[in-house]
Order: C-alpha cells, then structure tokens, then sequence
C-alpha cells in the first residue's frame, strides 16, 4: 500500500500524515475478519489512525471506543474519527492503554498491537513505539482486556507467527481460551507470517484454517481476501 498522506475506502477517509504506521494489510485484516455478531460495545486498543475503529463502525452498530497514546497518531484519528459518517458513536481516548478505566465491560476488544519484541529498532522514535512492545507487552494487553470483557467477550488481534508459542503460554496463564486461529501467508508458495486470533472466555471448539492473501501465479490479490475485504477497497 502506498504511502501517500491518506487512504480512501469506500465509506471514510484515513487521514495519515501524522502517525508512524501507516493503512497497511495487516490492520484491513483484522478489521474485516473480526466478529461482530450482536456487538454493542467494542474497543480498539492502540488505534493509531484510528483504521480499525473505523471499520467496525462500519460493519457494525456498536458504539466503538479507541485508544492511542501517541500524540501524532491522535491528530490523525481526532480528525479521521470527526470527518466519518460515525463520529457520534466513536469516541477517543488519549493515554497508555495501562491506564484505561471504564465503567462498562465490552462485547468485543481488537488490537493490532505492537509485537517486535527482538527486532532492530527503527529510527523513528514514533514507529518504534507504535512497533514495539516496550509500551504494551502482549502480557500486559491480554491481562488488561480480559478485565474490561464481559463474560461472553471476544479479544481478537493480529501477530507474527513467531508469537504463537508465547500467545498460547499466556492464554493458559489468563484463563483465555482460543476459538478461531488463522494462519495468513503471504500467497500459496510462502509461508505463513501472521496470526487472526481470536480468544474467548467460553469454552467453543477450535476454528482453524489458513488464508492466502495473493494469488501465486498472478501476484494479484486473492478471491478470498477481495471477499473478506470488498466492503472497504474501492478496487474491489
């Protein structure tokens, strides 16, 4: 996806001069795949442009709240989040997601979170936050959001494959259970790179498949990604 100052869907605008993380495949992912059925209050954990948020206003009626602690990436979701057919069921907060508090309990918590706990470092001070988990471990976000859950939430979020192994180590020590698991590839001749999880604090039996996102022989997107994602792209 280009660079550019900011993206067009078929319904809003991102606007992303401000913030270090710009639209990219991995967030229209998450926001297209997460499950909405019967949400009447959902949070978007570090919103950055406010992207996801977005989308689930979009596909849903619930009332959405996002959080965000870079200065920047608040610019650009205060204004994207105004100039959106649902600026009055989107509402902003500014601050570590930590230091949240909220009187009501969610139906639905979605973060595409910061998850390069190894790697280098960028030299942008504001894409290394927005990258790194030094601000918001995935410990730290799992134990957070299963308190502002109710009893029947979902917690959905995409990661590295690499954090498989530590994601199941932590669902087992905060009590979440895993209900679907995707495992994305870029197309058919790589592999897998990312994970759609999402846990519950139900019991359900596991859901699990693996989606491609191009086709390997025309390097075009797939049919299963232009179907996930045909309500946001204009191209589709």
């Amino acid at each position: 996806m280009g660079r550019n100052n900011y993206f067009q869907f078929k319904h809003f605008r991102v606007g992303q001069e401000h913030a270090a993380m710009k639209v990219g495949i991995d967030g229209v992912l998450l926001g297209a795949w997460i499950n909405l059925n019967g949400a009447k209050r959902v949070l978007d954990i570090g919103t950055g442009t406010g992207l996801i948020a977005l989308m689930a206003a979009q596909r849903s009626q619930a009332l959405v709240d996002a959080v965000e602690l870079e200065p920047e990436a608040i610019k650009d979701a205060t204004a994207n989040f105004q100039n959106s057919k649902w600026v009055g069921r989107i509402k902003l907060f500014k601050g570590a997601f930590q230091d949240f508090e909220s009187t009501c309990r969610y139906d639905h918590i979605f973060s595409n979170p910061p998850f390069f706990e190894n790697a280098l470092k960028a030299k942008d001070p504001k894409r290394t936050q927005a990258r790194h988990t030094d601000a918001l471990s995935l410990q730290e976000l799992l134990s957070k959001a299963k308190q502002l859950l109710n009893e029947k939430g979902r917690l959905s979020l995409i990661l590295p494959v690499d954090q498989e192994k530590r994601l199941l180590e932590l669902t087992e020590a905060t009590g979440f259970k895993l209900s679907r698991i995707v495992r994305v590839a870029p197309d058919f001749n790589k592999k897998c790179h990312r994970l759609l999880v999402e846990l519950t604090r139900e019991d359900f039996p596991l859901q699990e498949s693996v989606f491609y996102i191009r086709d390997a022989k025309s390097s075009d997107f797939s049919m299963e990604y232009r179907e996930l994602t045909k309500d946001f792209y204009l191209a589709f």
